[in-house]
């Protein structure tokens, strides 16, 4: 069931054109780097959960780096999951809202990345419940950074981009969260670039 129109956005046509700009083998590879700075701060993984996955091009990085590990991946857009689902990767992809995705499975890794920035402020706490309930060990947000919340104009769209600290609001809301490492991908990196990405690890105590 949709709830917000930010999840009507993604799910509608602006999802579906997304999926072409999200494909391409320097995304891809610029991923494999990324994680595998993120891993070299984790112990063994052997299962991750990608709340906002579209066509997988996260856990086609992962998958590169880890063979063996189980990947899930959730997605509201029909026809990303529909591409992912023809992807010979060993991905098992869900169709769903992060925002209400009840799950009986815990993962190793829970993980979001650039997708906090498109959810509705006031639905946060849920997608935050998730990232906690169905993470074993690790939470990883890589999102843009704001230390107070702002509301930006996204591709000519209003309420459609909001930066702030989330993973911040994540260990504020769980105490036994404990930072575990963190880092920052430039839009101009000569070699790897990223979406000005601020990336963070973090592992329950408890």
């Amino acid at each position: 069931m949709i709830k917000t129109e930010q999840e009507e956005f993604w799910q509608g046509g602006f999802g579906d054109e997304y999926i072409g700009r999200n494909d391409s083998g320097n995304l891809l590879a610029a991923n494999t780097s990324f994680f595998s700075e993120v891993f070299s701060s984790t112990k063994k993984i052997n299962s991750i959960l990608e709340f906002g996955c579209n066509i997988g091009m996260n856990l086609k990085a992962i998958r590169t780096l880890l063979p063996e590990a189980q990947l899930t991946g959730i997605e509201i857009n029909k026809k990303a999951v529909n591409e992912l689902k023809m992807w010979k990767g060993g991905v098992h992809a869900i169709e769903g809202s992060i925002l209400d995705i009840e799950l009986d499975t815990k993962f190793d890794l829970t993980l979001i990345k650039t997708v906090l920035i498109h959810i509705n402020p006031e639905r946060l706490n849920d997608v935050y419940t998730r990232l906690y309930n169905f993470s074993d060990q690790y939470i990883c947000i890589a999102e843009y950074y704001n230390p107070t919340p702002v509301k930006i104009s996204y591709r000519g769209h209003d309420n459609r981009l909001f930066k702030r600290d989330f993973a911040g609001e994540l260990m504020n809301k769980y105490p036994d969260l404990e930072l575990v490492d963190y880092g920052f991908h430039y839009h101009k990196d000569p070699v790897f670039p990223q979406d000005d990405i601020t990336w963070f690890l973090m592992r329950k105590t408890k």
